[in-house]
């Protein structure tokens, strides 16, 4: 396994994926991962977050196909303003108590143009929706893999249609940082 310490291009991940050595069960290490939450107010003021209690999983067959799977609480937003992070949580954002996870289950990953094509399903407040996205990947030195992403989601899709007088942005960006290592 050759190890990449930048973002690998499609060939690289093809060749990666083609010669079995990633083959395996891989965790997301929540201590170096981090998805993050955009969004703006009043069309200027931006409203920035982090989801602080993620967990994932993945496995790459012998053959180079990709699954896996992203667990967010809902719960765990943080804003830095625990008036506007209770109201995230409430049933007129994510429904915490009801809906306590978001979820993105990838059903393939493939070589693409300078790093990878994700494909699979978004699952927030009870509702699927499809998502594909292109990220950028990488074999770190320490035999981790990386994915980063920014990823455009529109929150009506999912049931969060809150927005007094229009003043939140209806579309939201993810910024995903995930890095999976060996269990």
């Amino acid at each position: 396994m050759q190890a990449l310490s930048g973002q690998s291009t499609a060939p690289e991940v093809r060749a990666l994926l083609a010669d079995g050595a990633l083959a395996g069960e891989w965790v997301l290490d929540p201590r170096e991962s981090s998805i993050r939450l955009k969004s703006r107010s009043m069309g200027l003021i931006p409203v920035n977050g982090v989801f602080r209690d993620v967990s994932g999983n993945g496995a790459i067959a012998a053959g180079g196909e990709v699954s896996g799977t992203v667990t967010v609480a809902a719960a765990s937003i943080d804003t830095k303003n625990a008036k506007r992070d209770a109201h995230l949580r409430s049933a007129d954002f994510f429904d915490t108590v009801n809906h306590p996870d978001i979820t993105f289950t990838a059903d393939g990953i493939q070589p693409s143009g300078r790093g990878v094509a994700v494909t699979g399903v978004l699952t927030v407040r009870g509702r699927t929706r499809p998502l594909a996205f292109d990220a950028a990947a990488s074999v770190r030195a320490g035999g981790g893999i990386r994915v980063d992403a920014e990823v455009h989601v529109n929150r009506a899709d999912f049931g969060l249609t809150w927005n007094r007088m229009g003043m939140i942005s209806v579309t939201n960006t993810l910024t995903i940082h995930a890095v999976f290592t060996r269990p």
